[in-house]
């Protein structure tokens, strides 16, 4: 296959810390241009938007939006109106809404589309679904802590609408769970802690049901400070099953399961390598349907002002 020339739309903490870093080493693709209304990415083209950078680097014939969520939508239109293949970070929308309709002009024009989910190449994802697939499932426990302050420093946009807040990792465990379980998770209640001046949570708590009928608990807080927590724990008719350090480090019954050692996002661009070669769409809304299910249902506490 011909080396992908690729753009990154966006140029904030997560395009400079993965993105980059994994093009970088990734020989089927070749980064050519950037586009971004505030930054720089040095020795290559910067433009302030797409379609300046279409104009100025036409051979351009993919793109990572790296964008933040809430103008995602109109920058993936206009890249697939084109006819570009595109990578969308997490979380791919605004709204499932606006996943459907990318994927449905995806399919028109022919080309790849990458709803991408990071914590899914996590190392001990792909054998935890494996064990998993041979056994009862009877109880999930879900506790992803961090600290906003450290993840996300001076970005007011995590708390406006479409900013997801608190779910802005937590979607990262919901990636993950909608991987390994074996059909569907139904969400039954939740309970969210909304900051007196955000439009978003900043803690919540979801009651879900996996398909046979087993109860998960997820506990979502965005104010952990020292140690952070992404950790899953899955207890099974046979042995208990724990994922941890956010889907890296696999143990069962307390006994660490070897696993590979490449990083999430080498392992989804090379999903993406796939994809655009073969001019596959790969878009899964499950997550994302999970925190819209949240916020429509969920019970809303007022909790004190967030200050950064």
């Amino acid at each position: 296959m011909a080396t992908i020339k690729i753009a990154l739309i966006g140029l904030g903490k997560i395009a400079r810390d993965e993105h980059i870093p994994a093009l970088a080493a990734n020989e089927d693709f070749e980064l050519i241009a950037a586009a971004s209304p505030h930054n720089k990415l040095n020795g290559l083209p910067n433009f302030t938007d797409l379609p300046a950078l279409l104009a100025g680097v036409p051979e351009v014939g993919a793109v990572a939006i790296c964008t933040t969520p809430q103008v995602r939508f109109d920058i993936a239109r206009y890249a697939l109106q084109y006819g570009l293949h595109v990578l969308l970070e997490k979380p791919p929308g605004m709204s499932v809404s606006e996943v459907i309709a990318l994927a449905d002009l995806a399919k028109q024009k022919g080309v790849a589309l990458f709803a991408s989910w990071h914590s899914r190449h996590a190392c001990g994802v792909e054998p935890a679904r494996a064990w998993l697939s041979a056994r009862r499932i009877k109880s999930i426990a879900v506790s992803w802590k961090e600290d906003v302050r450290v993840w996300h420093p001076g970005q007011t946009w995590i708390w406006q609408p479409g900013g997801l807040g608190v779910f802005d990792p937590g979607i990262n465990a919901l990636s993950i769970l909608t991987r390994i379980i074996p059909g569907p998770l139904a969400l039954l209640n939740a309970d969210l802690s909304f900051p007196e001046n955000c439009a978003t949570p900043i803690a919540a708590r979801l009651e879900l049901r996996e398909q046979s009928g087993a109860p998960v608990q997820v506990d979502l807080d965005f104010l952990q400070t020292g140690p952070q927590t992404w950790n899953i724990g899955i207890e099974t008719d046979a042995e208990v099953l724990e994922l941890s350090l956010g889907g890296k480090v696999l143990s069962i019954d307390g006994r660490g399961v070897p696993t590979s050692s490449v990083g999430e996002y080498a392992g989804l661009y090379a999903h993406f390598a796939e994809l655009v070669k073969n001019r596959r769409i790969d878009v899964d809304t499950a997550p994302l349907q999970l925190v819209a299910d949240a916020f429509l249902c969920g019970r809303r506490a007022a909790v004190d002002p967030f200050v950064e």
